[in-house]
């Protein structure tokens, strides 16, 4: 009996013993959990609830100089995968990856192995596409081995009803994330294209350069136009803050703000966008009138440099650079044979032609070669002896004047008839010399060409400006291993030979004609703003140089460009303003080409000028390539813009133009 009562009691004891050793067990995982381990698997815990998040600052506004808005962020939409927040089981990891592919139309793979350019999808409304579906899983797995928590761009610029639709099943979704990014809007997008330019990726080589100062790998930066000039100024510094979030990865409320986002600073440029599209509407007709593709017309303030508008045609919308373009838009702008991701304006070259006789006219009044009572003859063409045979009469070459094909000359000429009917014998003359008469020479010549801005940059805040060419015998001998002779004066006198420029360099000797002898550097760039409105810098006129030629001599310049316009046989009648004095000089330059039936070269049409004459307020150079005669084409593309400068009231543009103080 006691044997039977004692059975239950060794099982009792046996029962408490295994509680006590269960108990002491759970005391001591707790012990090690908490004491132990208490402080690692608290910041575990804390990792996974608490987040230290970007704030992107936003990049500052573009205003034109009546405040009108040129470039600003928009809210953009990306999806983006956090590896920590997927599901730990890989199959179910897998499936939101695969079903998050099917939302985006993503391939299962990058073609050739390659990672996926930009690809647009094949309905509007459109998105860029950055990772196939592997490349989504290989960015995961790659990401977990130390940066699990940092967020993976999937795609960007997802149009707005996907991201809804993605945003409402995303709690199906877990580690699938919509981030609102600000992306880069430009309001007139072709119009002002070549002078914002565009952002994107930072370049390769220059990674290193941006990291050091402060940039991100997946930043976004200026690439061309003033977006590149003034990256420094326009661009945002980030903020972070520490955020809670839920099972999901979703966030739940701040905790701490660690630093706030900065915006960036603001530009106002001193290009008027109203007075912009009314020269690009004149540019545009004349290209039609002259069957052309390619063409130029920059306006500028003679007094100061500001540039008050500046259209290269072709152009591109800058705006698909900041949605996303695609390969076949950018091989498209890439292959086009006129180059419309080019500025003309500050970054092609060519012979200005007759344009470029204001620098000789007024080089040989200051070295007094010729004084403005000086007459030259012209019978149409003169007849150069040949330097080895100069008693051989056979061997001379002939220099013609563009009016020698009506079968005459301008007969007897001073310098401001000659500037105002473009007489190419007389400025042979001055510059070269001939016979008896002592000319400007070759290094003289040069030398003011230089002075006047040519041959070198401008300064102007816009990247990818070329020099342009004046050449010397210096140049041709190491160039071209030949000597300079006389004939290679006679070309440079009227803008051709080895001459080329840029159409703002023409503009900007023209200013230097009109304000009495002040070469100024171009600017853009009027003002720049912090977010609060604050000036932090104010842009003042900088002088590059006063030229070395006296004013009353510059006034015999300005007086033979105003006959151009105005007195009888002038060639730039065309460019009459009614009631506007407008001096300028037109160009026909000569380029290698196809030979018409009359056996002339192709030639680029010029026009360059000022107005008002007494107080000149505008600057204007035309050019349009391959377009013929700058008198006929040039021309009345200047008097189009000079009448939406002084009459916008009556010359309205597409763009208001509130504000204008001319109206």
């Amino acid at each position: 009996m006691r044997q039977e009562q004692g059975a239950p009691r060794i099982r009792l004891v046996l029962y408490r013993i295994v509680i006590v050793i269960a108990f002491l067990l759970m005391a001591g995982q707790l012990w090690r959990l908490q004491i132990q381990h208490g402080m690692t698997y608290r910041m575990l815990a804390d990792r996974n609830r608490f987040r230290r998040v970007t704030i992107p600052g936003p990049r500052g506004v573009i205003y034109d100089r009546y405040g009108r808005i040129l470039a600003r962020n928009r809210p953009s939409f990306t999806v983006a995968i956090i590896p920590a927040d997927l599901p730990n089981d890989e199959d179910k990891a897998d499936a939101v990856i695969h079903r998050l592919a099917k939302l985006l139309r993503a391939p299962a793979k990058p073609s050739s192995g390659e990672t996926l350019l930009p690809v647009i999808s094949d309905i509007l409304p459109r998105f860029r596409l950055l990772l196939s579906e592997q490349e989504m899983r290989d960015h995961v797995e790659q990401a977990r081995l130390g940066s699990a928590y940092r967020p993976i761009p999937v795609a960007t610029q997802v149009d707005r009803d996907l991201a809804f639709q993605i945003e409402e099943i995303r709690y199906t979704l877990p580690g699938v994330h919509l981030i609102v990014e600000p992306i880069r809007e430009y309001i007139a997008g072709p119009l002002t294209a070549h002078i914002l330019g565009y952002m994107g990726p930072i370049p390769p080589d220059q990674s290193q350069a941006y990291a050091q100062k402060g940039y991100e790998p997946d930043d976004l930066v200026g690439l061309t136009g003033l977006e590149y000039t003034y990256e420094q100024d326009l661009r945002g510094r980030a903020g972070s803050r520490y955020i809670e979030v839920d099972v999901f990865g979703r966030e739940v409320r701040t905790v701490a703000e660690v630093a706030a986002s900065v915006p960036g600073h603001n530009l106002t440029l001193t290009v008027d966008l109203a007075l912009q599209a009314a020269m690009e509407s004149a540019l545009r007709k004349g290209l039609e009138r002259a069957e052309s593709k390619s063409g130029v017309a920059i306006a500028m303030n003679p007094k100061t440099g500001e540039i008050l508008g500046m259209v290269s045609l072709p152009s591109y919308d800058d705006n698909l650079f900041a949605r996303g373009i695609s390969k076949e838009e950018y091989a498209a702008l890439l292959n086009d044979p006129n180059h419309p991701l080019v500025n003309h304006a500050i970054s092609s070259l060519y012979p200005p032609g007759s344009t470029f006789k204001i620098i000789p006219a007024a080089g040989a009044l200051e070295e007094g070669v010729i004084t403005p009572k000086t007459i030259i003859h012209d019978d149409g063409v003169i007849w150069l002896p040949n330097q080895y045979f100069p008693n051989d009469p056979s061997q001379a070459q002939p220099f013609y004047c563009w009016i020698h094909k009506y079968g005459h000359g301008h007969g007897d000429l001073n310098v401001t008839s000659a500037l105002a009917v473009s007489c190419d014998v007389f400025f042979y003359i001055v510059a070269g010399g001939y016979k008896d008469f002592r000319g400007l020479g070759e290094e003289l010549l040069a030398y003011y060409a230089h002075e006047f801005g040519l041959g070198e940059l401008t300064g102007i805040d816009l990247p990818a400006e070329n020099p342009g060419l004046i050449p010397d015998s210096r140049w041709k001998r190491i160039t071209l291993g030949e000597t300079w002779v006389t004939g290679d004066t006679y070309n440079m006198a009227i803008g051709q030979g080895f001459v080329l420029a840029t159409p703002l360099q023409i503009l900007n000797a023209t200013a230097a004609v009109a304000n009495g002898g002040y070469l100024y550097r171009p600017q853009l760039v009027y003002r720049i703003t912090d977010a609060e409105g604050r000036v932090l810098r104010e842009f003042q006129p900088y002088l590059i140089r006063k030229l070395p030629v006296d004013p009353k001599n510059l006034e015999i310049v300005r007086r033979g460009m105003y006959g151009a316009v105005h007195w009888p046989g002038g060639t730039a009648h065309r460019a009459n303003v009614p009631g506007l004095e407008v001096a300028g000089k037109t160009g026909t330059a000569e380029f290698p080409g196809k030979r018409d039936a009359k056996g002339n070269l192709p030639t680029h049409a010029w026009f360059t000028a000022f107005a008002p004459y007494q107080d000149p307020q505008i600057a204007v150079v035309v050019f349009i390539e391959g377009g013929g005669e700058g008198s006929e084409v040039a021309a009345p593309v200047a008097a189009d813009i000079l009448k939406a400068y002084f009459h916008p009231s009556t010359s309205r543009s597409p763009v208001e133009s509130e504000g204008n103080p001319h109206e």
